[in-house]
């Protein structure tokens, strides 16, 4: 069956960096696209990020552009997101999301993970 296992969350300071991953297993991890959506207390759901299969074309919401990375490694079967420029904004519960189609910068997702927590507090 699909799992999407996120990790890598934690506290951080303002200003600081951190990376959460995201490893697939039950479908063909490679020839999906992958997003990132978040979270805050409170609020509804946040599209961050998406890349198309091959890692080579990525999409960020406006207020994380520039200060966040999306990446993956189709041999490991992973999904990255690093994040660096960290603000108290950014705290959230960091969902990876498998798309149901390749080529689009908000796609439909099938599946989800259960989250990564990440607090940015001094």
């Amino acid at each position: 069956q699909v799992q999407l296992l996120e990790s890598g969350g934690g506290l951080v300071q303002p200003g600081g960096s951190l990376r959460v991953s995201c490893a697939a297993s039950g479908f063909t991890f490679s020839s999906t696209a992958m997003s990132w959506v978040r979270q805050a207390p409170g609020k509804g759901p946040e599209w961050v990020s998406t890349i198309n299969t091959g890692g080579d074309t990525t999409y960020y919401a406006d207020s994380v552009k520039g200060r966040f990375t999306i990446s993956r490694d189709n041999a490991k079967n992973t999904l990255y997101l690093q994040m660096s420029s960290l603000k108290p904004e950014d705290t959230a519960l960091y969902y990876c999301a498998k798309a149901v189609a390749d080529g689009t910068v908000t796609p439909e997702y099938d599946y989800w993970g259960q989250g990564t927590q990440v607090t940015v507090s001094s």
